[in-house]
């Protein structure tokens, strides 16, 4: 069953929404250097010192549960190495081996509090989830769970304190220390255990203050909804599930959920004490992404799973195991998800088809995001899932056909399909068309710095409005200045203009910031030529060679080393000229 608020998206919704709130985490460091002096072994001869090497060895490559295992057969092999014991209780919580994380438990002197208040996270859910809801509740009463884990414990706890019949402490208001946005999700819970209780007066307060504030009712507008479709007000929770949409939202939840209202489907039921104590770990879990710390959402979403087999939950975890590196472990976890709800598993296929992407394995990318549309044929994600893929894999033609198909091709389309239907226009040589998209996208989008500067640039490199174009680009610079991409457009601009020391000064910040960039180091490869800066230029034309380049950048740069950049651009201008084209510079 799909629950409000753990879907991918929230993560965002939550740095987005209140980007002052949450306070960084200091997360434990890896373990640098363990001390193995007199490498003992266990039962099998394996020394502790090789089975340290393998775990983490295991652990870079992906191979999590292996890791664990590994980890935690050293840590016993070598009891005394604290720092040990640590790393392999937190790697069997990355894993999911709970059972593992549960035996590793460091507790004492010398164990940090990230550790040690994560060792009784792991303790209080894992005995709540045994049915012993008593003693998880006396464990979190006598002592809650402490920094830097207080915001989990803190959501659920009152799911636990229900679970015991302890309603008192289960419906009390959060306490008045807490953060800010810890006070908000407690408040939702609070709500969330009113409806249980039948109070759907006091319930529908709290939600529609949540809903109703500016600031928070992104995070909140779909819950309320989901509130008042099971109290049978259909036709108002499909107009806030159309104002989530209209105002940006595309989480997973929300459109499930308006799908789901137009289709006078069954709503949502609250949920269970055991569903909301793993939906309070979602919550902490998004928080926590929104504030980047990855390990903490993976261990959260490990021990919500262990409470609620729910696939959305899987979904964000993947996505977060993806975000920390751990790609194996992410596709496995994906490929969890089943086609009970259909839309959830195209998600998932779409992840794992940028995740192959990501390895440039171009045809199983392929297969996983076909696997997607075929799960979901009428989904615009799904649709644009693969159009993106096939973008980014320069089958334009491909791609263009499902841009322009009756998916995507609406009346309401956003600017994102307009977007990339028109990068993929200007790819084809088909500038007319791509000038008309990315105008459209503009003006949907008005200051976006992407469109800016892929208009501006395409404006400025065409020679056709240099000068409008240079002013777009300059917006986007001033949007985004840490872009490489984006100021070699505004050295681009400089350069088309005549102004070669101004583009050398703007070209030599852009390659600092992305230098492994071929076209921009090309770009500042001309514009040392431009002022006298010859043996420059040619370490620059030089540098772009080794960068991989496109075909026709590298018969460019491999000209203009040959013959001087001025030989290579008259040979241009000549060709523009018979073209009809402006004489005017553009990049050779």
């Amino acid at each position: 069953m799909t629950r409000t608020l753990t879907a991918a998206a929230l993560a965002a919704l939550i740095a987005a929404a209140t980007p002052a709130l949450a306070e960084p985490l200091e997360v434990a460091g890896p373990v640098r250097f363990v001390d193995f002096s007199d490498v003992p072994v266990d039962e099998r001869g394996r020394s502790s010192y090789g089975l340290f090497l393998a775990g983490r060895n295991a652990m870079a490559l992906g191979e999590s549960s292996t890791g664990a295992d590994y980890l935690a057969a050293a840590q016993a092999a070598e009891p005394d190495q604290t720092r040990l014991r640590d790393q392999a209780f937190t790697s069997a919580l990355l894993a999911g081996d709970l059972d593992v994380a549960a035996r590793l438990s460091p507790s004492g002197e010398g164990v940090s509090p990230t550790v040690a208040e994560a060792g009784r996270l792991v303790s209080v859910v894992r005995t709540y989830g045994a049915g012993d809801a008593r003693q998880a509740n006396a464990v979190l009463t006598g002592q809650p769970i402490g920094f830097p884990h207080a915001r989990a414990g803190l959501f659920v706890q009152p799911w636990i304190a229900a679970a015991a019949g302890d309603w008192d402490r289960a419906l009390a208001e959060p306490p008045a220390n807490v953060d800010p946005l810890a006070r908000l999700f407690a408040r939702y819970h609070r709500a969330l255990l009113l409806e249980q209780r039948r109070d759907y007066a006091t319930a529908e307060s709290i939600l529609g203050e949540l809903a109703g504030a500016a600031p928070t009712a992104p995070l909140f507008r779909t819950a309320y909804g989901e509130f008042l479709e099971r109290r049978g007000r259909r036709d108002e929770a499909l107009a806030l599930f159309d104002a989530a949409i209209e105002a940006g939202a595309t989480d997973l939840t929300t459109r499930l959920a308006r799908d789901r209202v137009v289709s006078r489907g069954r709503p949502v039921p609250v949920p269970t004490l055991r569903e909301g104590a793993a939906l309070g770990l979602g919550a902490a879990a998004a928080a926590a992404l929104a504030e980047e710390n990855n390990e903490f959402a993976a261990v959260y979403l490990r021990l919500a799973l262990g409470l609620d087999e729910s696939d959305q939950t899987r979904l964000l975890l993947g996505q977060t195991l993806q975000e920390a590196g751990l790609t194996t472990a992410a596709r496995a976890t994906f490929a969890e998800i089943g086609m009970g709800e259909p839309i959830l598993y195209a998600a998932a296929r779409q992840q794992m088809a940028w995740s192959y992407q990501e390895d440039d394995r171009d045809e199983d990318a392929l297969i996983h995001a076909r696997e997607a549309l075929n799960a979901a044929p009428e989904d615009p994600q799904a649709v644009y899932g693969l159009a993106g893929l096939l973008t980014s894999q320069e089958r334009y033609q491909e791609a263009l056909e499902l841009l322009n198909g009756p998916a995507l091709n609406t009346g309401d389309q956003s600017w994102q399909v307009r977007f990339t239907r028109g990068a993929v226009y200007e790819s084809l040589g088909r500038f007319e068309e791509a000038e008309a998209e990315l105008w459209a996208a503009l003006q949907e989008e008005p200051d976006n710095a992407e469109v800016l500067n892929y208009l501006g640039y395409m404006w400025v490199d065409s020679g056709q409005r240099v000068h409008q174009g240079a002013e777009m680009i300059a917006r986007a610079v001033a949007a985004e200045p840490d872009s490489g991409h984006i100021q070699d457009s505004l050295g681009w601009a400089q350069y088309r203009q005549g102004q070669f020391e101004a583009a050398v000064e703007t070209l030599e910040l852009a390659v600092s910031l992305e230098p492994g960039n071929a076209v921009i180091n090309d770009h500042l490869g001309d514009a040392y030529w431009q002022v006298g800066r010859r043996r420059e230029a040619e370490f620059q034309w030089s540098r772009a060679l080794s960068l991989a380049p496109e075909p026709d950048l590298r018969a460019q740069v491999e000209a203009k080393l040959e013959r001087g950049l001025g030989a290579v651009q008259s040979v241009s201008a000549v060709a523009r000229a018979d073209n009809g084209q402006s004489a005017s510079p553009v990049n050779p």
